[in-house]
């Protein structure tokens, strides 16, 4: 234990140093800035949605201003976008790895030219790093569009909206989204919370939301124009059951979650019937990361004294530190088993030796598809790795192109995604829809392994 309390010193230091960034290193893990964008909850009566989206005439991401693209941002303000392509073209040679420039440069292109335009809804103000790892997915998609010629000769235009991860500020952008008329199709949002909450407003206003990183099981049949590229949490929760129990014979499982995180509470339920349809048993100790009275020490205890052989930690994006902080606690101890939301530079950055062999559940691994070109071009196109979240955007992104080419209106759309025969080649492999609007794949499995790829000495790999 004595080591184990070294290690949790060396976190606390960490900690204090990166102050809850979600990282930094490559962009498979995004980089770690702190966000001056971050808003408070706003009222009705002062809600304005043009102070949170643009096309290319307003700065969302503050944190990675610059000359260059302070400039384009005029230009295009002024419909001068001769200078905005050149400027945004500037800009990107010296930050190549910048999505809100590369999505207003393929705007400016455009112009003032017909264009097919479909809104994305990310968490600037909330999580930074997840809303430049949303966006690289959709920029990479309408890039590689544009330049094939665009959708049935018309191309696609990309409207940024900052929706703070929070549940009331992304209805009220449901709601201006839905009357704005000019937008076929909406992808987001990030967190199950808010997409749940968007819902209504999109069912009943008739347009497309497709959510690429959002995973509670509520999301599932909520309504005919609600979709989303990433796996159902059940996918998920069946596919670490199998490994535990199945292939390891792990007996008895705990289980850490957030109460706060509706992801991580879906993730729980749907792996405890996992866990005993595949003939195990989930430990009665109760390990709730958001619980105002808890303690790492505490759980491990109480866990190894239950006799727990394997411990799933789902703790939630923004409490991650609490499941790195269990994690090196329980070295060598227990079997740990992750989800995707533990798929960041910052859990190996905190973790590293502590969570070696550790097993998470995700949607998509850039090795995992040895032969798709998404993984080659984007390193092409960001200069280094992408998140899973990138692969499922950019899948969602896809998606809406492919129901686009069969019908340019939102009723149109929503009946071509819904079509069983409805089916493209993705990042994350193929996007079909059950009539649920959950995307007929399963998860994959990885694990920190040693490797030089992240930067930290440890890196996800296959779990083959």
């Amino acid at each position: 234990m004595a080591n184990n309390k070294k290690e949790l010193v060396v976190l606390g230091i960490t900690l204090a140093i990166f102050g809850g960034l979600a990282g930094g290193g490559f962009l498979f893990f995004g980089q770690g800035k702190i966000n001056p964008n971050a808003s408070s909850s706003i009222s009705n009566a002062n809600f304005d949605l043009t102070t949170r989206k643009s096309e290319g005439e307003r700065l969302l991401i503050t944190a990675e201003s610059n000359a260059d693209k302070e400039a384009a941002i005029a230009a295009i303000a002024k419909k001068d976008y001769a200078t905005a392509t050149a400027k945004f073209e500037a800009s990107l040679s010296k930050q190549r790895n910048d999505p809100e420039a590369l999505i207003y440069l393929n705007n400016a292109k455009i112009g003032d030219r017909p264009s097919l335009k479909v809104a994305v809804s990310v968490p600037i103000g909330g999580n930074l790093n997840v809303a430049k790892e949303i966006l690289r997915g959709v920029a990479q998609a309408q890039t590689e569009v544009n330049n094939q010629g665009g959708i049935n000769g018309m191309p696609l235009k990309i409207a940024i909206v900052n929706d703070d991860n929070k549940a009331e500020i992304g209805v009220k952008v449901a709601q201006a989204l839905v009357q704005d008329q000019s937008i076929l199709a909406v992808i987001g949002h990030n967190s199950s919370e808010v997409s749940i909450a968007t819902v209504p407003t999109y069912q009943a206003g008739g347009l497309v939301m497709m959510s690429s990183t959002s995973t509670a099981k509520e999301l599932s049949g909520m309504g005919s124009y609600i979709f989303r590229t990433v796996p159902n949490v059940r996918f998920q929760a069946d596919s670490l059951s199998h490994y535990t129990v199945k292939k390891l014979n792990k007996k008895n499982i705990g289980i850490c979650f957030n109460s706060e995180a509706k992801a991580s509470q879906s993730l729980k339920e749907e792996f405890t019937a996992a866990i005993f349809t595949d003939g195990a048993k989930v430990s009665r100790i109760n390990c709730d990361v958001a619980s105002p009275s808890f303690s790492a020490d505490k759980v491990v205890e109480d866990m190894l004294s239950d006799r727990v052989d394997a411990l799933l930690l789902s703790p939630g994006v923004e409490k991650i530190e609490k499941g790195t902080e269990i994690a090196i606690i329980a070295r060598n101890r227990l079997l740990l088993l992750g989800d995707s939301t533990l798929y960041t530079f910052k859990t190996l950055q905190l973790g590293q030796s502590a969570i070696a062999d550790m097993v998470l559940t995700v949607p998509w691994h850039p090795e995992f598809l040895a032969n798709n070109p998404f993984s080659a071009n984007a390193v092409k196109l960001w200069g280094g790795d992408v998140n899973w979240r990138s692969a499922t955007s950019y899948d969602a992104t896809l998606a809406i192109i492919g129901g686009l080419k069969k019908s340019a209106n939102r009723e149109g759309l929503q009946q071509a995604l819904s079509n069983p025969s409805f089916e493209l080649d993705g990042a994350a492999g193929k996007i079909t829809f059950q009539p649920s609007g959950d995307r007929a794949n399963a998860s994959i499995l990885v694990k920190v392994s040693k490797g030089d790829r992240s930067g930290v000495g440890y890196d996800f790999v296959p779990l083959r």
